[in-house]
């Protein structure tokens, strides 16, 4: 039996929100649920534990109603997978990295033996320019002499003057054209001390935004060819001619994605060796309707974010990700089998890395080709209340929602404004308390627990009178 005090606050409760009683006669013949006062469920502190429930109070709001989308993960054309070629025919001698192992930029990839007639017809004229350099060199100094002293003409001067500039022309062309095969400058300038290259090495590519060690920009050909001819005359080596340096790149790893040559396969210029691939940064490609053209212009020209949920994502084992997503662009052609048309999303990926056998590879959270399911909103309600879709029991035409006040649930009608897969938003006109705790789940088992115990005949520490009203039992 209840106690006077918890009768009282019981009666408060039953006489606060709607009124219990009837607003209007039923119709004949109609349904008389409005006039059998409030709907009443008691459960214990075990009953609600069993069945996970939570409450939370009641908060009125915006929400914005999604479009949901299919989408898959694609990799970024130029920019995740990279293709490494070959800089001149020749033959593949060396292999360095495998599938599935990572290379920093500017990492060794392959070692090619040189078969261009072309390229070795270039390493020969550079190496003549540069001796027949040297040999003009002082005689012009000797005309120039001889000129200043009367005892030369002013034709020879300009004779040599000329083979000085084509030398000089010719040795920063071949400089150059060697370059652009994939030599080295250390190379180069073993080609003018006369170490003949007969194996380039090919390198992975620098990374995104980063730019490469140009010696055709950074170095002056003649400079460069001075200095190697000095080092020659005084005896010095110089550097090695296979030293690429060290690997650039802060971190940043490429993985190699395919090779397209077997070992000791004759290559042609240009030849396509392997494909890096960088999943750093991936597209998320949504699959849409032509009808859904419009909503989507429209969040993507408001700037929108985009909710994106992910297939077979086990979210436990990596950092959470603090991501907005928000549609880059849209396609401009409809595909002619599905009848879909793609828009993107940006997406970083997350990696890890571990070591085995001395080689590094690379986990990646994202991969291309996993699948995701996009909530793109279109639509934004003012001034609604939004819940857990259990949170709402339908009864044909009519929804509800349950009000918790200790052990006791009282089940309230609602109007329903829209409804999805996860959530439910309610009008804000007065069914429910602005003070009012809701039950978050659930709501189909309450109701059927409700109408089991109205079958009984029982309704927990409450009495209904004649007239409909309800009090706190006696």
């Amino acid at each position: 039996m209840a106690t006077p005090a918890g009768r009282g606050r019981l009666a408060e409760w039953l006489s606060s929100g709607p009124s219990s009683r009837a607003e209007a006669p039923a119709e004949e013949g109609g349904s008389a649920t409005e006039s059998e006062g409030p709907k009443l469920l008691q459960l214990s502190r075990q009953a609600r534990e069993n069945l996970g429930l939570a409450v939370a109070p009641v908060r009125v709001g915006t929400y914005t109603r999604t479009l949901t989308v299919p989408g898959v993960l694609t990799d970024r054309p130029g920019v995740t997978d990279r293709g490494v070629t070959s800089p001149a025919v020749g033959t593949v001698v060396t292999v360095f990295a495998f599938p599935g192992e990572t290379v920093p930029p500017g990492g060794k990839l392959f070692s090619v033996r040189l078969f261009s007639e072309y390229l070795q017809q270039s390493q020969k004229e550079l190496f003549q320019a540069v001796r027949d350099r040297q040999i003009n060199k002082p005689a012009l100094e000797r005309a120039r002499r001889l000129e200043q002293s009367a005892a030369g003409t002013r034709a020879r001067t300009e004779e040599l003057e000329g083979v000085e500039s084509r030398l000089e022309a010719t040795i920063a062309a071949q400089y150059h054209d060697l370059l652009t095969r994939g030599l080295t400058p250390e190379q180069i300038a073993g080609i003018v001390r006369g170490r003949f290259v007969s194996t380039v090495d090919v390198f992975a590519p620098p990374a995104e935004g980063e730019e490469a060690e140009d010696a055709a920009v950074d170095v002056d050909p003649l400079a460069a060819v001075v200095a190697a001819t000095e080092e020659a005359a005084a005896g010095g080596q110089g550097a090695a001619a296979d030293d690429e340096g060290e690997p650039a790149g802060d971190g940043i790893l490429f993985e190699v994605q395919s090779l397209a040559v077997e070992l000791g396969q004759q290559v042609q210029a240009g030849q396509l060796l392997a494909t890096l691939a960088d999943h750093r940064s991936l597209f998320i490609e949504g699959h849409a309707f032509k009808r859904e053209a419009a909503v989507l212009a429209r969040a993507a020209e408001r700037n929108w974010p985009v909710e994106v949920e992910f297939a077979e994502d086990e979210a436990a084992d990596w950092p959470p990700l603090d991501q907005t997503f928000r549609i880059r662009h849209l396609a401009n052609m409809i595909d002619p089998e599905s009848r879909t048309f793609d828009f993107f999303v940006p997406l970083e990926n997350q990696s890890r890395t571990y070591e085995r056998d001395g080689e590094t590879f690379t986990l990646w959270r994202f991969r291309p080709g996993q699948r995701v399911r996009l909530q793109v909103p279109i639509e934004e309600y003012e001034g609604v209340v939004t819940l857990p879709s259990e949170a709402v029991v339908r009864e044909g035409p009519e929804a509800f929602v349950f009000q918790q006040n200790g052990d006791l649930f009282r089940r309230l009608g609602v109007r329903v404004l829209h409804e999805d897969r996860t959530r439910t938003v309610i009008a804000d006109d007065g069914s429910v308390p602005k003070t009012a705790y809701l039950a978050q789940g659930s709501a189909a088992t309450l109701n059927r627990v409700l109408k089991a115990q109205e079958a009984g005949g029982e309704m927990p520490g409450v009495h209904v009178h004649a007239d409909g009203t309800v009090h706190a039992a006696h």
